[in-house]
């Protein structure tokens, strides 16, 4: 990738006198350092491939995107260190530039845009080589998404009454003619009712109530009540939720080890939603992990945030279906109604904190909450007195 100067400057070394050509090889050299120094400094990343999708340059930008290290990758191909850039489907012309979105799972899930685009490599007979610009739109994306998901929890608010009036009281009506109906049989035809009628008003009792938790999961997803704050002690309330489910855990064969920091301060929560959420974290992390599986909850503090961590080492989370945990009655369970996690993230972000997660399929699953310590409003600066 010589230029046409160098070439030339090499046809004429003869003629050129030693310092001219030492000043020279000092200038370049020096103005490499300076552009490097410049590409380094972008926090955009910055690599320039061959046609080939062999790495020819890298800057520190694009090292740090992808967890790799420059110096080791030149000459490697692009596709052997950007999982999921298929370089040779790219079909990148010689004339065109590309853009392509690209969703990144490691070191950290993120969005990036890619800009390719054919530059000249310096002399006629070279082939092209390419200049990739990597931009980070993992803000602007996850603004889209809220908004797509608003606008979704929209339409579904428009159908909640709807839903409540013509699902929610047909059900309670049902249930009660059950109940009667039960009573009646027992009465009637006891031994005909223990042999047979049992099970089959068991079973509709059941798919009653299930449909009637489906309804009243629905209507939390989109209608979440303001958060009641008071004083709360978010270890005291991970061993409250810990205790209920503990029958559940043992009945799975499965091992809880929680791993509380001391000394947390005490937070301004809702103790019912903030548990409700603890609650549905750890039901999906015991349907997801095989007996004898380990969950770990670990609570830990930054100079902002109370963090709670949920580690299981389960079946985990395929990459595809990562990206739409949250979406509405996205679920990989049969029963599943597939509104846990939005339940979960909308109860977080009323308290002004946030979720992530974390897994890779066959390896488990993490779940991170994280907490705010204090309310952090904003004010106005006072004005300065000009008169003085």
């Amino acid at each position: 990738m010589k230029s046409r100067f160098v070439d030339k400057l090499i046809e004429r070394v003869d003629q050129v006198g030693s310092n001219e050509v030492q000043n020279f090889l000092n200038r370049l050299a020096e103005e490499s350092d300076f552009f490097k120094s410049i590409f380094d400094a972008l926090q955009e990343g910055v690599i320039v491939a061959t046609e080939a999708g062999l790495i020819h340059y890298i800057n520190v930008g694009a090292s740090r995107l992808f967890g790799i290290d420059s110096k080791s990758v030149k000459g490697e191909y692009v596709s052997d260190h950007i999982q999921g850039l298929e370089w040779e489907n790219l079909k990148i012309g010689t004339n065109d530039a590309i853009s392509r979105d690209l969703e990144l799972f490691y070191p950290e899930n993120k969005y990036l845009n890619f800009y390719i685009k054919p530059i000249a490599a310096g002399s006629d007979d070279t082939k092209p080589i390419f200049l990739m610009l990597i931009r980070d739109i993992t803000e602007s994306r996850k603004g889209e998404e809220e908004k797509i998901e608003s606008e979704r929890i929209g339409a579904l608010t428009m159908l909640a009454a709807g839903v409540a009036h013509e699902i929610g009281n047909p059900l309670n009506s049902i249930n009660i003619h059950l109940q009667l109906l039960e009573r009646k049989l027992k009465k009637a035809v006891p031994d005909l009712y223990e042999a047979e009628l049992r099970d089959l008003v068991e079973t509709s009792t059941d798919e009653v109530k299930r449909l009637d938790h489906i309804v009243d999961q629905f209507l939390k997803a989109i209608r979440p009540s303001k958060p009641q704050l008071e004083p709360t002690d978010v270890n005291e309330l991970l061993k409250e939720s810990m205790r209920f489910l503990e029958p559940e855990i043992k009945d799975r064969g499965l091992n809880l080890t929680l791993e509380l920091r001391s000394a947390l301060p005490v937070l301004e929560l809702d103790p019912d939603q903030i548990k409700q959420a603890f609650y549905n974290i750890v039901k999906n992390a015991t349907q997801a992990t095989a007996e004898g599986g380990m969950i770990t909850i670990k609570t830990d503090l930054t100079d902002s945030h109370i963090l709670v961590t949920f580690n299981d080492n389960g079946e985990g989370i395929s990459a595809e279906n990562l990206s739409t945990v949250f979406q509405p009655y996205f679920t990989t369970k049969k029963s599943g109604t597939g509104l846990g996690l939005l339940i979960i993230r909308r109860i977080i972000r009323e308290h002004g904190g946030d979720i992530k997660i974390a897994s890779e399929e066959g390896s488990g699953t993490s779940v991170c909450i994280s907490l705010p310590r204090k309310q952090r409003n904003v004010r106005f600066l006072p004005l300065e007195d000009t008169n003085k």
